[in-house]
């Protein structure tokens, strides 16, 4: 599966907006598993909008959504159960999460979610695996503002280093 048309979408639908509308769609491109900050902020800040702004629109994006998962976990495992008749995903994503959630716990998959499973599974991989929605939150928090600020500097750096502020 490649990436790169999703990458497209989102730099050209950033480029052919402006405004708050532009620093709203960092909000919900963000909020939008496989996008997430990863790729918004380097996108956005590449495209010659405000850093501060984009991070903060970013984090508030991916934390929000992290947090509707965390709050309606129990309704979407049931949802999952009724539409698959079971409760375990077999995904490369979710085996890749599950093994770092059983190697480093919730402080290590929420650091590592990010680049290689997404917040969004991790945080499912931690409540399936029992952790309580508060610790699962506190460290996707954690996470997640740790990713945005080192993203947000690295894209800055990376756009004045190659002369495009």
């Amino acid at each position: 599966m490649s990436f790169l048309p999703l990458l497209v979408d989102v730099g050209t639908t950033l480029e052919e907006t402006s405004g708050l509308l532009q620093y709203l769609l960092v909000f919900v491109f963000a909020a939008i598993p496989i996008v997430e900050i990863l790729v918004v902020i380097p996108i956005a800040i590449g495209l010659g909008l405000d850093p501060l702004a984009t991070g903060v629109f970013a984090f508030a994006g991916n934390i929000l959504s992290v947090y509707a998962l965390i709050v309606f976990y129990r309704h979407i495992a049931r949802w999952l159960e009724q539409r698959r008749g079971e409760s375990d995903d077999s995904s490369d994503r979710y085996a890749r999460a599950r093994n770092l959630w059983d190697r480093y716990g919730v402080p290590g998959l929420a650091v590592a979610s990010p680049v290689l499973t997404g917040v969004h599974i991790a945080a499912l991989v931690a409540l399936v695996a029992g952790s309580r929605n508060r610790i699962v939150a506190g460290w996707m928090t954690a996470g997640i503002l740790a990713w945005t600020i080192a993203l947000v500097a690295a894209s800055a750096y990376g756009v004045s280093l190659l002369g495009l502020a």
